[in-house]
């Protein structure tokens, strides 16, 4: 165990709701991910600081299909639980309304994971308690039914079928925070513990705890909830809720949660992060971080070992398959992404479904994770009809995204900063190009700011352009994502050119993103 100051968030980027299981030294968590596909990142630890991507727990269609999906539905909040020898993952897929929740397993983290096993009790926020090795409660907030009160409803399962075999009954209502949702029980000593977050998961968000002597309560509040809130807190990490407790093989205990940072002003681009607090036990209640509060900067004496690693970096597409941080949106028609027909290049092929479109466009995406960050691609593209278009966006919504692409206007290749921001859609500017050969796209955020340059053999066409960040904010926005980086390409009048993307740059300044403290 080794004290040192570490940096919150612990995942940057649209890396919300996180949860975590201990198996050994081995520490593993997964997020959600809502309308974006492969589902549900999966991560390895072993001193809970530092996290390699193992996969998606959701990356066939039979285990989740995303077709017609709204934004900001899809999977929300799972839960990793181990139990004899099985990983098991339970989520909700919010769709078309309906409220869907399943669980998967696997015998290794990394997959294959099992096809989905329907849950019959609504609500969001499944968590699943594995109680003296036969039996299996479920937890939810309140069901379908939104005439029913909110609160954290529980069930027993079967495990085998998903059925119940009892409620869902009201266990607790909170503490009277608008929202109460993400439940998870624990068992310590004598105490069952129930943690939820209550407030809305913004400003207001916060964590709280109740504890029972038997699991179907009654649960008595925490003299002094929220145990995690930096609603009146002066911070850099804001929103901070969604909690999940975990213990360490060393006996000390963690939570990691959510909290989002600020880009300009009051508004948040990136998403809601990973974050991690200690907790330490007091008259057998949890304190998170002495304050109930955390910060960007914390000293703690993290438990295991500490093995280091760097986000970002260079894809030269010379892979058989797209790295594990590239997601697509909904349902994607394989057939438009090939990294086998031009070697060394990913090739997108159009879809004639847009951006703007609640579709599956042709695109290729990863989350931005830092607020700077130079993001870069080289693209080698002859568009043969005004309508087509491919290059870089900065996505946040089908509403609400910055395009940096190569289009044609008349006879000529141009490449173009097209904005679309809910009923706005205008070419913020249009540079000339040379009729054939690559071009690299340069976006530079400068934490509340985007730079678009576009280069050509090096040398820039034109002075870059400055566009505003707090655009594509959740505060202007709405939802529950954070801002993705993407390459694509669309016709949407027909078959259009394909575009070969040679590489793709993420390179963060680490010096300005995480200063000394």
């Amino acid at each position: 165990m080794t004290t040192k100051n570490y940096r919150n968030p612990i995942i940057p980027g649209f890396y919300p709701d996180p949860s975590v299981c201990r198996v050994g030294e081995d520490f593993y968590l997964v997020n959600s991910s809502f309308e974006y596909f492969p589902g549900v990142p999966i991560w390895h630890s072993r001193d809970l600081l530092n996290w390699r991507q193992l996969g998606h727990v959701l990356d066939r269609v039979e285990q989740l299909d995303l077709e017609d999906c709204a934004c900001s539905d899809g999977i929300y909040a799972p839960t990793i639980r181990f139990h004899n020898g099985l990983f098991y993952m339970v989520t909700t897929l919010v769709k078309g309304g309906e409220f869907r929740n399943f669980f998967v397993t696997a015998e290794d983290p990394a997959g294959p994971w099992s096809n989905p096993v329907r849950l019959d009790q609504s609500g969001i926020d499944p968590s699943l308690f594995f109680h003296d090795d036969s039996r299996v409660f479920l937890q939810t907030n309140r069901p379908l039914r939104f005439d029913a009160p909110r609160a954290i409803y529980q069930s027993e399962i079967d495990l085998a079928t998903g059925e119940r075999l009892s409620g869902p009954t009201v266990i607790w209502t909170g503490t009277g925070g608008s929202y109460v949702e993400g439940p998870h029980i624990y068992q310590r000593g004598d105490w069952f513990y129930l943690l939820v977050a209550e407030g809305g998961t913004a400003y207001g968000h916060m964590v709280t705890i109740a504890r029972s002597r038997g699991i179907w309560g009654p649960y008595e509040s925490c003299p002094h909830n929220p145990i995690l809130s930096n609603r009146h807190a002066y911070e850099e990490i804001h929103g901070t809720g969604h909690g999940d407790l975990i213990e360490a093989a060393d006996g000390s205990w963690w939570m990691v949660h959510l909290g989002f940072r600020q880009t300009a002003g009051t508004i948040h681009t990136l998403g809601r992060e990973t974050c991690l607090a200690p907790v330490e036990w007091a008259d057998d209640w949890p304190v998170v971080n002495r304050t109930g509060t955390i910060g960007a900067c914390v000293e703690a004496s993290l438990p295991g070992e500490q093995v280091g690693w760097e986000i970002g970096g260079r894809d030269d597409f010379d892979a058989t398959a797209p790295a594990l941080e590239w997601i697509r949106l909904r349902r994607p028609v394989d057939s438009n992404y090939s990294l086998a027909e031009r070697p060394g290049f990913l090739r997108l092929y159009p879809a004639t479904t847009t951006l703007d479109d609640l579709g599956s466009p042709t695109l290729l995406a990863r989350r931005q994770q830092h607020l700077y960050v130079r993001m870069a691609t080289r693209l080698e593209y002859d568009p043969t009809q005004d309508s087509e278009r491919a290059g870089m966006t900065l996505l946040m919504t089908n509403r609400h995204h910055y395009d940096f692409c190569i289009m044609r206007k008349g006879s000529s290749r141009v490449a173009v900063v097209a904005v679309r921001l809910h009923r706005i859609r205008t070419h913020a500017a249009e540079w000339p190009l040379p009729d054939s050969g690559p071009v690299d796209l340069v976006i530079v955020s400068d934490r509340d700011t985007y730079f678009f340059e576009c280069r050509v053999n090096d040398d820039p066409v034109a002075a870059p352009l400055a566009l505003d960040s707090r655009y594509l904010g959740t505060e202007v926005t709405d939802g529950f994502n954070g801002v993705v980086v993407g390459l694509f390409a669309e016709a949407p009048d027909g078959a259009g050119a394909a575009a070969d993307f040679d590489w793709f740059e993420y390179l963060p300044e680490t010096s300005r993103e995480n200063p000394k403290t």
